[in-house]
């Protein structure tokens, strides 16, 4: 298959007999992937290049939030609970001509719970009790206990299903089974990806693909306005929307996510080991003030790590409410009324450098002093999420109904309360949806009222596209630049 590419964001036109039509999207993204592997590093920006587009997993993610199947066509599930048995769709390949079956399966979901896992999300695996093989396209997996969560955290990126033959370079040569192959990374440009029209399911109307990295506002803005993009999706910059909604050119797409904003705290790092310091922080924090400086008024307040678009949301905000002579009376009991100084360490996405700024200020003006330090992604991973070496820092949560994070004493904010770790080990055991919600409002209750961080905004999901460009994810359900129903209007 030829391909012309002149420059990145050059259009391959082909003919289609009576007009010429576009086959290839370039889209910015704001931040690049540390590397390409979904299943050994909690960084978004992988699954935002490769969900769906690259990889699949056996169950996956409509935009509206719905699981469906991908690799398994159906499934079965025992009446105790405990047993799924996966069919899989039959004649599957992985892009290099492998066979994709039962063999594939087990591997991935045994290397993902393994004792050496690199899986940032290894607990969706933790409940697995072995994997079966059946036959090439069946596939059983048993459980230690009833998991009401078990389809849903199969349709994450982190579950997705890789081969034995080709994980040695998956993180600079990822191959999957989705409808793009990954073609080529040039890094600290672009990633681009061609139509894999070997593909099992509905083949993708783009014939290619390239996520161009722009990590600065203005230049996200310039390029757009240039029409050296075609689309750019989680626009860093929503001052700029307005001239894009008044450019007949583009549309402007909000919608929201599954991205909990939060001051992410060290709870065992002091002074933040103290409830008293945390409860001062959260009453520092001016919400509107936040989201108008740092989103030019888009993102809801949220009290909790939870979606309010979810049925079982519960607004929480009341229990944090902006209260600066609070905080200080809290700072004082905790014996900290000469004030205290922390770190707050910021990566790379415009909401975090900017908000970062203002909660510096709202912060300085009740005694807790910050000192500021602008982490690239690869930094931010190595000293914040896996050394834990901070007291602050600010991040989005894209993942799909994460709470279950807080039930982790290890994971980076070192947040340990056995009756947290209990609630969630119930809900993970109840099937009935009403329970489930039930428990899930007690639980956002147990974390807002601990201030195990500082909750800010559920991130919107803010996008622009050319006009005639169709089928792009408005909500994002999880944390994905889904192509894969991708196409330029006729």
């Amino acid at each position: 298959m030829k391909r012309f590419f002149l420059t990145a964001s050059v259009l391959v036109l082909a003919f289609t007999g009576s007009a010429w039509a576009k086959d290839s999207l370039t889209i910015g993204i704001q931040l690049e992937p540390p590397h390409l592997d979904p299943t050994s590093a909690a960084a978004g920006a992988i699954d935002d290049v490769t969900y769906a587009n690259v990889f699949e997993g056996l169950t996956r993610f409509q935009e509206d939030g719905s699981i469906v199947p991908s690799l398994a066509e159906s499934w079965t599930i025992s009446d105790d609970g405990l047993t799924y048995t996966f069919k899989l769709h039959d004649g599957v390949t992985f892009h290099d001509g492998t066979t994709m079956d039962a063999e594939d399966v087990k591997f991935s979901l045994d290397r993902a719970r393994g004792d050496d896992s690199t899986n940032a999300q290894k607990g969706l695996f933790s409940g697995i009790a072995e994997v079966n093989v059946i036959d090439p396209t069946t596939v059983e997996v048993k459980l230690s206990e009833t998991d009401g969560n078990f389809l849903f955290n199969m349709a994450w990126g982190d579950a997705a299903i890789v081969a034995p033959e080709s994980i040695e370079n998956i993180k600079t040569n990822p191959i999957g089974t989705g409808a793009f192959k990954f073609s080529k990374w040039v890094q600290g440009d672009r990633v681009e990806l061609v139509r894999n029209d070997a593909y099992w399911g509905q083949p993708a109307d783009l014939k290619a693909a390239t996520f161009k990295f722009i990590s600065d506002p203005t230049a996200a803005f310039s390029a757009m306005m240039a029409g050296d993009l075609d689309a750019f999706s989680a626009f860093p910059a929503p001052e700029n929307l307005i001239q894009f909604e008044a450019d007949d050119r583009y549309r402007v797409l909000i919608g929201s996510t599954e991205g909990e904003t939060i001051l992410s705290t060290n709870n065992k790092k002091p002074p933040f080991d103290n409830v008293k310091v945390r409860k001062a922080l959260a009453h520092a924090i001016n919400r509107k003030e936040l989201i108008d400086g740092a989103q030019f008024g888009y993102g809801t307040p949220i009290g909790s790590h939870f979606a309010p678009h979810h049925p079982a949301y519960v607004d929480l905000t009341g229990n944090s409410q902006y209260d600066p002579e609070l905080a200080k009376s809290l700072l004082k009991e905790a014996g900290l009324e000469g004030g205290v100084t922390v770190s707050l360490k910021l990566p790379p996405p415009s909401y975090a450098r900017r908000g970062g700024e203002i909660i510096a200020a709202q912060l300085r003006a009740v005694g807790i002093n910050t000192e500021i330090s602008n982490l690239e992604w690869a930094q931010w991973l190595e000293e914040v999420f896996r050394g834990k070496d901070f007291n602050l820092t600010i991040v989005s949560h894209t993942e799909p109904m994460d709470i279950g994070i807080y039930a982790n004493p290890d994971y980076y904010f070192q947040y340990d309360n056995a009756d947290f770790q209990a609630r969630i080990k119930e809900l993970r055991a109840t099937t009935d949806t009403d329970k489930r919600n039930e428990l899930l409002k007690k639980a956002q209750t147990m974390i807002s009222e601990d201030y195990v961080n500082g909750f800010l905004f559920q991130l919107p999901r803010l996008s622009v596209a050319k006009k005639e460009i169709e089928g792009l994810w408005v909500n994002a359900p999880t944390q994905a630049v889904d192509l894969t129903h991708v196409r330029w209007a006729e």
